[in-house]
This record gives C-alpha cells, structure tokens and sequence, in this order.
C-alpha cells in the first residue's frame, strides 16, 4: 500500500515544492557561483569545508547555539566566528580553509544571518548536485528501512522523469520517530509526505474547523 502510494506520488505532477528560505538561497548561490568560477576542484573544497561545518553543528550544542542565538552582539559573533571556521579546517592536507567560506561566515555574522548557516550549505549542497547531475532522494521514516523495501522504492524513484535526467540518483534513508509511520520522501525541488504524523495533522485539523 505504501509503495503504492509513493509511486502515485512521485508520478503526480501536483507535487508541492518545499518551503526555502530566500535568504538562505540568495548565499547559497552566491558562493555556488564564487567557487564555481575558481575552478571545479574549489568547489569540491568549499562543499568539503561546508560539510564539515554541518556536521560539527550537530555534533556540538555549544557551537550550534552560537550560530543560532539572534541575541548575540556584533562584537560577540565576530569573537565567536574563528571557532566555527575551524571546523573546517583538515578537510585537505596542508590546506588552509578557503577565501570563499572564510568570506561566507564573515557576510553572515556581519549582518546577523548566522542562523541561516544549516539552510544556506543545504541551498549550496542543492546546486552543486544538480551541477554535476545528481539527484538524492531522501526518505524519512519512523525507524529504519528493511533492505528490501528500500530497494523497491529506489526502483521506483528511478522511473520518474528528473531522476532518468540525472546521471546519479543517490538513496539516503533518514530515521525520525515523530514521523510515526509512513515515509516522508524528499526528491529534487519535491517533498511527499507519507506519513502517520501528517494524516493525525490533518485529521486534527478537521476536527478543529468542525468544532
């Protein structure tokens, strides 16, 4: 039934595209178009470095809540700033952190945009696929996906027209208990929600308009 269901899903051309903020966006193609002028191998350094930011984000409250924190003063965001650069540093051997993602940081804490860090390296990540003709697919579910089944979605998935575009159509499987069941899949600009949590939502809803 749910296989079913996805591949109405991703068949349908009324799919919504996902909430992004435009903010966000407007960086993240500023410094798509900044290392893409360098050359492809700055790219690749500058998503490297990126990557290793995200990452250091969820594995450090402490950092996190610097770049989250809109309270912080100018002074105390500039102070705060080569902590998180840091993070970036040894993605290459002997390689200091690139001007690009150095220069990134720097704008953000200047006009107080840190907290759009996460959205603008997922924005960036985004371009950099569909540069090089990539296509992930990810699929959120309340507890992990038996092999079988995920097999089964990735060969549906791969019958839709932006994946058949692609040169590569990666399969990422996200675990989120509040999902409850079903599958939330995210594809391309696309996101189709599956899910129990969705259909309670809903169901609240009604009840609430009907009330």
């Amino acid at each position: 039934m749910l296989l079913s269901s996805a591949r109405s899903a991703v068949s349908s051309a009324g799919l919504g595209r996902r909430a992004a903020s435009t903010i966000a966006l407007k960086y993240s193609n500023a410094v798509f178009s900044a290392a893409l002028a360098k050359s492809p191998q700055t790219l690749n350094k500058v998503q490297s470095e990126l990557n290793a930011i995200a990452s250091s984000l969820k594995e450090t409250p402490e950092l996190n809540a610097f770049v989250t924190n809109p309270t912080l003063s100018a002074k105390d965001r500039t102070s705060g700033l080569p902590n998180l650069i840091a993070k970036a540093e040894g993605t290459s051997r002997g390689a200091a952190v690139t001007d690009i993602t150095k220069n990134l940081f720097e704008v953000l804490s200047e006009n107080g945009r840190l907290g759009e860090t996460q959205g603008v390296i997922e924005g960036f990540n985004e371009l950099v696929a569909s540069h090089k003709g990539e296509v992930t697919v990810t699929i959120t579910s309340a507890s992990p996906l038996p092999r079988d089944i995920q097999s089964r979605l990735e060969s549906t998935l791969k019958q839709s027209e932006t994946a058949q575009r692609a040169k590569t159509l990666k399969v990422v499987n996200k675990v989120n208990p509040s999902v409850l069941g079903g599958l939330i899949v995210d594809f391309g600009d696309k996101t189709i929600d599956l899910s129990v949590a969705s259909r309670v939502n809903k169901f609240n809803n009604l009840l609430h308009q009907s009330v």
